[in-house]
């Protein structure tokens, strides 16, 4: 029988706080996990909340006008698989950046001094030979999209420029990544319109209230060290107030997205169909799960309710999913 211990990685060779056994320390050449963990591969999370405002918003868009022979009302496949790909690529881009930017400071910090960049794994060249490598396979997906979308998905690279040093100049840094993170609200849109309108625009609003949101309970786990190094968040800001400003940040997302279902006009007669707004429901449960779950100063616990916003993510997306679906088994009334 194989030794389960076989698949970890010598301390020396992980991040501290990535998971011990990964597909990345199991399948790919021990050379490559630095690499891998730069991308943050081993930690799929990030990605996962990259993409679904990308995919939200290619499941919203396509039931903007009645199910028809060319409109199904179905988010494409196609797109959906394009928009997984670039969110892998693109956030292990964005996060090689953020490292290159931040090699100091997370030298300082106890939970980020053991990436590859402070802990001498790879080397700034290398780091940047990476970078770019991730952002032209980014840019190879991005360019499947209409002229519309590409031009869209390249503006988003100064959102994801400007981020990195938010944290040096305002408590707001997590509005920074909002910005970033939520862009793929506009995308899905565009991507199938070729154009935008007001309902992706409150979609994007409210993903940047839930990510400003998910983003402060991470930032509690390092906010002891933050404040020595002299890094600034919303976690910082808020305090022993974060639970009041999660509460104010994830109504209006639940509000915002509300906004963006009914002014879409999702269903095959111009209204919304109830599953949209039934997985609304759901999602704020959750939503108030999380914060009556939550004790800032447990950095295990906040992890724990970080990630959990991926099962957010679901809730929304299959919500619309199972609206097309609804919309398709109503009969659409002529005349």
């Amino acid at each position: 029988m194989a030794n389960p211990k076989s698949s970890l990685a010598e301390p020396s060779d992980r991040v501290s706080d990535a998971p011990v056994y990964n597909w990345v320390y199991r399948m790919l050449p021990k050379a490559i996990w630095p690499y891998a963990q730069l991308a943050r591969w081993d930690r799929p999370i990030g990605w996962q909340l990259l993409l679904w405002p990308c995919w939200w918003s290619a499941a919203l868009a396509p039931q903007a006008v009645a199910p028809s022979a060319v409109h199904t009302g179905l988010p494409s496949l196609w797109h959906l698989a394009l928009f997984l790909l670039g969110a892998i690529a693109m956030r292990g881009a964005g996060c090689t950046y953020n490292d290159l930017v931040d090699h100091e400071i997370d030298d300082k910090v106890a939970r980020t001094r053991s990436r590859p960049l402070p802990s001498g794994r790879v080397s700034r060249r290398q780091a940047k030979i990476f970078l770019v490598l991730q952002a032209l396979f980014g840019f190879l997906v991005l360019i499947q999209f209409n002229v519309f979308a590409v031009f869209l998905g390249i503006l988003s690279l100064a959102t994801v420029a400007i981020y990195p040093f938010l944290k040096r100049v305002t408590d707001w840094p997590q509005l920074g990544l909002g910005l970033a993170f939520s862009w793929g609200a506009l995308m899905g849109w565009a991507g199938h319109w070729g154009s935008l309108s007001l309902a992706p625009l409150l979609l994007y609003a409210g993903s940047i209230l839930w990510t400003i949101g998910y983003d402060t309970i991470y930032a509690h786990q390092d906010k002891e060290d933050d404040a020595l190094v002299g890094v600034r968040s919303t976690a910082r800001l808020f305090g022993r107030h974060t639970r009041l400003a999660l509460a104010v940040l994830y109504l209006g997302t639940i509000a915002l997205f509300l906004a963006a279902f009914a002014t879409s006009g999702i269903g095959p007669a111009g209204g919304p169909s109830w599953p949209a707004y039934a997985a609304l429901a759901v999602g704020a449960v959750q939503m108030i799960w999380q914060l009556t779950s939550l004790d800032i100063d447990d950095p295990d616990q906040c992890l724990v309710l970080f990630k959990s916003n991926t099962v957010f993510g679901w809730i929304i997306f299959f919500g619309l999913v199972f609206s097309a679906l609804w919309s398709l088994s109503v009969p659409v009334a002529v005349g």
